[in-house]
């Protein structure tokens, strides 16, 4: 294995990194936000960057063989092919939206894939100072203790998660609307708390039973959070049935007991 770390040492390191940049985000927090528009409604603040660069030197300097891949870095430089080799897949501010508004869901998340295969993952929200962490085979843990998806086995008592997206155009706007109002009618409640990473985490320790997002940013969103829900008993699949792919911008997550019900009532 490149640089040759257990998988336990490039956990204690991303969590490390972590920490440092949930400290950078704890403390823009609270203080006023300089604010570029990405796109429409896709926001980036120097928040972002700073987390993302101070990740990138603290994994850097203790892998400088591995490869990495970050939500700033590869939208400017678009090297985002993912190979075999050890490789750290950053989002240094997911939920950018509500750190600029000061709405708690916001997190750091650190993945990293060997083989293309999720191995390492850590997602950290400062504000409610919860780290979420796995490590392939060896279980998934909120704050160092063991978590596992909810026991749910039936829709109609489910809370579901999914998120809006950043396009506006009228076209994917009515079919994301038409998809949850279809839902609405088969699950408990709905949220949308505006951070995939901490969607994720939520199906792994239980406090949401069904995720689902079309069209989310890249795979820092997914990297970290795909390895915590299988680790905490969950199942990560495509929406809409295909073969799951972290490359691939669509993602749902549930119990097993709930997939298939899930998947039904997501094509209908």
């Amino acid at each position: 294995m490149a640089d040759n770390g257990s998988v336990e040492e490039f956990l204690a390191t991303a969590v490390d990194a972590a920490k440092k940049a949930g400290e950078i985000i704890r403390k823009g927090f609270y203080q006023t936000k300089h604010v570029e528009h990405k796109g429409q409604v896709d926001l980036v603040t120097e928040t972002d960057k700073a987390c993302e660069d101070l990740v990138f030197n603290h994994l850097k300097q203790h892998y400088p063989s591995h490869k990495f891949i970050g939500e700033e870095t590869t939208a400017a430089n678009g090297a985002s092919e993912l190979t075999d080799e050890p490789t750290w897949i950053v989002d240094p501010l997911d939920g950018t939206t509500n750190f600029v508004h000061g709405f708690p869901f916001v997190c750091v998340s650190i993945g990293l894939t060997i083989g293309k295969v999720p191995t390492v993952g850590v997602v950290y929200n400062p504000i409610m100072d919860e780290l979420f962490t796995g490590i392939l085979g060896k279980g998934a843990f909120l704050n160092g203790s063991p978590i596992r998806v909810s026991s749910q086995t039936e829709l109609v008592k489910s809370l579901l998660a999914t998120e809006a997206g950043t396009k506006r155009d009228k076209s994917t706007l009515d079919a994301s609307t038409n998809r949850i109002n279809i839902l609405l009618f088969k699950v408990r409640s709905l949220r949308m708390t505006g951070s995939c990473a901490l969607n994720l985490c939520g199906i792994a320790c239980g406090r949401l039973d069904l995720f689902y997002e079309l069209g989310y940013g890249g795979p820092w969103d997914v990297a970290a959070g795909v390895l915590i829900v299988k680790e905490a008993g969950g199942l990560v699949y495509d929406p809409f049935g295909k073969d799951f792919d972290i490359t691939v911008p669509q993602v749902a997550a549930s119990n097993p007991s709930l997939k298939d019900a899930f998947l039904e009532a997501l094509q209908h």
